[in-house]
């Protein structure tokens, strides 16, 4: 495939989007739209009892609450490991003694390049929580059982805490 054209569509704080003119290997000439992300990260903070701690938060392009693990977008410069320090002390209060890989992905590979990191930090000291102005954060512990019931009941609807809790499951 081969880019005959880009064009800015947006750049905004997070994301830009570009509409780009391209020549298939068939030869035809068709349109991609494509969203870059500098990537993100997502916490499963893991209490000594077994707990984990989520975020209830509103979310405004679905309208509603959703209840998810911590996570945020990677500032320039940021290791994903310095990038899930900051946004679980920010989210949570909570400092971890180890944070551990649970894996990586593409979050939307048909139309973005996000990619994301996915960590358990356990070895969790808690503080004082430091969410961004824009944000209104709730902090909800629940046991592995009642997420895995979260799960299967749609309580919890957020692909990265999904993936993360089932993640955790399988790797202990």
């Amino acid at each position: 495939m081969q880019t005959l054209k880009t064009e800015q569509v947006y750049r905004g704080r997070v994301l830009s989007i570009t509409k780009d003119t391209v020549s298939l290997p068939s030869g035809r000439v068709t349109i991609r739209e494509k969203v870059t992300h500098p990537g993100s990260v997502g916490i499963l903070p893991v209490l000594e009892n077994g707990d984990l701690i989520f975020v209830k938060q509103f979310r405004y392009v679905i309208g509603s609450d959703l209840l998810e693990i911590p996570a945020g977008t990677i500032e320039e410069g940021e290791s994903p490991e310095e990038c899930a320090t900051r946004e679980l002390l920010e989210e949570t209060g909570y400092q971890a003694g180890r944070l551990d890989l649970l894996s990586s992905f593409y979050t939307s590979p048909g139309y973005s390049n996000e990619f994301m990191w996915l960590f358990k930090a356990t070895d969790l000291r808690s503080g004082e929580a430091k969410p961004m102005a824009d944000e209104s954060i709730e902090i909800k512990v629940v046991s592995l059982g009642e997420a895995l019931s979260l799960i299967k009941n749609g309580g919890i609807r957020d692909v990265k805490t999904i993936c993360a809790i089932l993640l955790y499951t399988t790797a202990g």
